[in-house]
């Protein structure tokens, strides 16, 4: 088969993706099929040109989108590619643009009755007010310290810690120059697992093994540095120790939260386990980090899944979806 593998795009993920596409790239090629690598830049152009691009997106049996973030994560490229009716890996269009967008995410979870990291969202001139902003957040019950993200977008960018007016103030101006609408999230003190969700060609989905993260002491939380700098030591651990009853209800809650959302092929559920508490929901991925050292991928190997076998279930799954 001729595999088109997309990387790079506009998002401030471009070179992750790159890193993930390279990583498809190579796994495509050795399960025997012809990879076409095609790159989108930072400013969101094909390399190949637009026309060159379509017709080498026409050419081809199915897309593995290597993208992140917004213009290749977020609907937009999957409506692209349902436009030229190219098969492609992942979600569609709809699930695909709720999974980035984390408000909405949380919004849909939550009237499903799954809980979700408590916080609310800021927007237009809220993002300029950080006292009015705290007064929403005393509204929804949410004192400090708090989390700050853009509500769009992924790695840990543009993301901050506050524990007061001021460094609220400065954590919410940092995120809205990455996105317009910023959420402020409760600081969830416990663990955190991620779990890995595969569908596999006749149409089950399964849960990987959990993977806890070990964030780099050094960092003030598992920022970008602590998740893609060589000299990290951020460390995972999986398959995660949990209890049987807690595995079951984040295996369980995973499954729902791919199902309530529409998911297709993959996606990466990440949760908060307080000490004394349930579980939420922080964020979903549908397309997760995907080079050869990222969670997705990690959770698998512990499952006996390589690389490549993971790569060869996405493809034949996106083929027999089609």
């Amino acid at each position: 088969m001729k595999v088109a593998v997309v990387m790079g795009g506009a998002s401030p993920e471009h070179h992750v993706s790159l890193a993930s596409g390279k990583g498809i790239a190579d796994a495509v090629a050795s399960l025997g099929h012809t990879a076409v690598p095609l790159v989108i830049d930072q400013q969101g152009d094909w390399a190949n040109g637009l026309h060159e691009a379509i017709d080498l997106l026409r050419a081809v049996d199915v897309v593995l989108i290597g993208l992140h973030g917004e213009y290749g994560e977020d609907g937009r490229l999957q409506g692209f590619l349902d436009q030229l009716k190219v098969p492609y890996v992942g979600s569609g269009v709809t699930a695909s643009a709720v999974g980035l967008d984390k408000h909405l995410t949380k919004a849909v979870l939550r009237a499903h009755g799954i809980p979700v990291t408590p916080g609310v969202r800021l927007f237009g001139a809220e993002t300029q007010d950080a006292e009015a902003a705290v007064q929403k957040l005393k509204e929804a019950d949410v004192e400090f310290p708090v989390f700050v993200k853009p509500a769009n977008g992924g790695s840990s960018f543009g993301v901050g810690r506050a524990t007061d007016l001021a460094s609220l103030a400065d954590a919410v101006a940092a995120a809205a120059e990455l996105d317009p609408q910023v959420l402020v999230e409760k600081e969830m003190v416990g663990r955190e697992i991620d779990l890995a969700v595969l569908q596999f060609p006749d149409g089950r989905v399964e849960v990987g093994p959990p993977l806890e993260i070990h964030s780099d002491p050094a960092q003030p939380f598992f920022n970008a540095t602590a998740k893609y700098d060589a000299a990290s030591a951020t460390e995972f651990v999986v398959p995660a120790p949990l209890t049987p009853e807690l595995a079951e209800l984040l295996n369980r809650t995973a499954l729902e939260v791919f199902e309530v959302l529409g998911c297709k092929g993959l996606a990466r559920v990440d949760f908060f386990v307080p000490a004394d508490g349930k579980p939420v929901v922080n964020e979903i991925n549908t397309l997760p980090g995907f080079t050869p050292a990222s969670q997705f991928p990690r959770m698998w190997a512990a499952a006996g899944y390589t690389y490549a076998d993971v790569v060869d279930v996405l493809i034949k799954t996106a083929v027999a979806q089609s």
